[in-house]
């Protein structure tokens, strides 16, 4: 009987498929052994591989849709004046997150603007106390101090850096991207300075009338 040389069907190591010594890690690691290009040769072509942009990127695209449905909602059951702050900011939210997400760029300093949402925890919490009548606890008090705390770790210096970044490689940015990002700092600092004062001054510095309606309470 004649022996007939069996070649290995494609794709699969034998004799003829030996990796070079330098890439046979990668393939001991193939189940049954089929051959795989090595690490190196994914990264050499940057952007096929979707997984290291696509837990960013879907935070990215979940917090604008936070925001959209929070300001369709005050659009529809609040008052215009007692609302229209939050809807200037949930907008500039929007527009910036919106540029991150659709040219897929700049992701990584939308994501840096999140953790502003750090504090928002407690300035929600603080918010609740007050509707609940429970100001006078210490458990507002508490709260109160720890708002402060990650308003000024959180917020304050989050923007402070934002904006710090944007300057030192305005180079780099696209002159319509720079300029958004430009204006939603020069918005936003200051509405959070100036809701800064009034949880300084409501919760901390309140005035001799205010000390004395509480008394009278």
């Amino acid at each position: 009987m004649q022996n007939s040389q069996q070649f290995p069907p494609p794709g699969v190591c034998g004799p003829t498929c030996d990796p070079p010594p330098a890439q046979q890690s990668h393939s001991h690691h193939c189940p049954g052994g089929s051959c795989m290009a090595p690490p190196a040769a994914e990264a050499a072509a940057p952007g096929l591989s979707p997984q290291p942009i696509l837990a960013p990127l879907l935070t990215a695209f979940l917090f604008p849709g936070y925001f959209l449905e929070d300001f369709v909602d005050m659009l529809c059951n609040q008052k215009l004046q007692q609302s229209w702050e939050l809807l200037f900011h949930h907008s500039v939210v929007i527009i910036c997150f919106g540029i991150a997400v659709v040219l897929h760029q700049y992701v990584g300093f939308a994501l840096v603007a999140l953790l502003v949402e750090i504090n928002s925890i407690f300035l929600h919490l603080r918010q609740i106390l007050l509707m609940a009548n429970l100001v006078h606890t210490t458990c507002y008090r508490l709260n109160s101090i720890i708002n402060l705390g990650t308003y000024v770790v959180f917020r304050i210096a989050t923007l402070a850096w934002m904006t710090r970044w944007l300057f030192l490689n305005r180079e780099n940015v696209p002159l319509v991207t720079y300029a958004v990002g430009t204006v939603g700092m020069a918005i936003m600092t200051p509405m959070n300075i100036i809701l800064f004062y009034r949880l300084l001054r409501s919760d901390f510095f309140k005035s001799s009338r205010e000390v004395q309606q509480d008394k009278e309470k």
